[in-house]
């Protein structure tokens, strides 16, 4: 493996989730008002299997409401509010659909890392689809570097990404690296490691890039531990305060 990092460092995390409603169009156009041009966002299917843009399984937390997001239709949930939770000035904010956000984070030249967060016990169908629209969504680009990165925790939901569309780079997400990370990142065929920054080390870092794997941390909300991280060899940073991160 010899991936050298082509996309930004700075990765608004679900948009600008800590100023403006997570996941929603309001927090890509917020991150483009930091200057950011890289964002990060969760993907999972409704019951009718249209991919949406939602961080939780169930009903409760940004969405009023009970249950399960694959129960519901995405015509019933794209009518929801998904604003009113964070603040009454983005009352009316609604849950968008994945296609809406790549169309326009395109029209804005923002890159995109796509996590592939499936409902439980939908990895796998949740992961072929996103991967099908992401594929038809960029027929007409031939730069590879600007397509999106998938990523998931989800092993099921990577491995049928992978399937379904070959040509899109992949990122394994984790909390903690493995003893074992090497055998099962070449196992799984992904290009980029994605780790929880609370469990990384300079050692570790050495240890990924040796092997010419690219390498994400999320999520950094500190200035010194951002540069800290950066000289160790991290490629990417994924943040929540764009307000104290330059955009790179």
């Amino acid at each position: 493996m010899n991936f050298n990092w082509p996309y930004p460092k700075t990765i608004a995390h679900r948009g600008a989730g800590k100023f403006a409603p997570e996941n929603t169009l309001a927090s890509m156009k917020k991150g483009l008002e930091f200057g950011y041009r890289a964002v990060e966002f969760d993907v999972m299917l409704t019951a009718d299997d249209v991919p949406v843009l939602m961080h939780d399984p169930l009903l409760g937390r940004t969405v009023a409401g009970q249950g399960s997001i694959a129960q519901l239709q995405a015509s019933e949930l794209t009518r929801m509010d998904a604003g009113r939770w964070f603040g009454s000035e983005y009352a009316g904010e609604t849950v968008p659909l994945y296609e809406d956000i790549v169309r326009f984070c395109r029209q804005h030249g923002i890159w995109m890392n796509v996590e592939i967060k499936p409902v439980p016990g939908y990895e796998q169908r949740t992961g072929e689809v996103v991967a099908a629209l992401t594929q038809s969504l960029f027929a007409d680009e031939a730069d590879c570097n600007q397509w999106p990165l998938f990523s998931s925790f989800q092993i099921d939901a990577l491995e049928a990404a992978r399937y379904t569309a070959p040509d899109i780079q992949r990122g394994w997400l984790l909390d903690r690296v493995p003893p074992d990370w090497l055998e099962r990142i070449r196992v799984l065929d992904c290009v980029v490691m994605d780790c929880n920054h609370l469990h990384l080390d300079q050692n570790i870092v050495t240890r990924i890039k040796a092997e010419g794997y690219g390498l994400m941390s999320y999520t950094i909300n500190d200035a010194a531990r951002a540069q800290e991280l950066f000289a160790w060899g991290v490629d990417a940073l994924c943040t929540d305060r764009i307000d104290l991160l330059s955009a790179s």
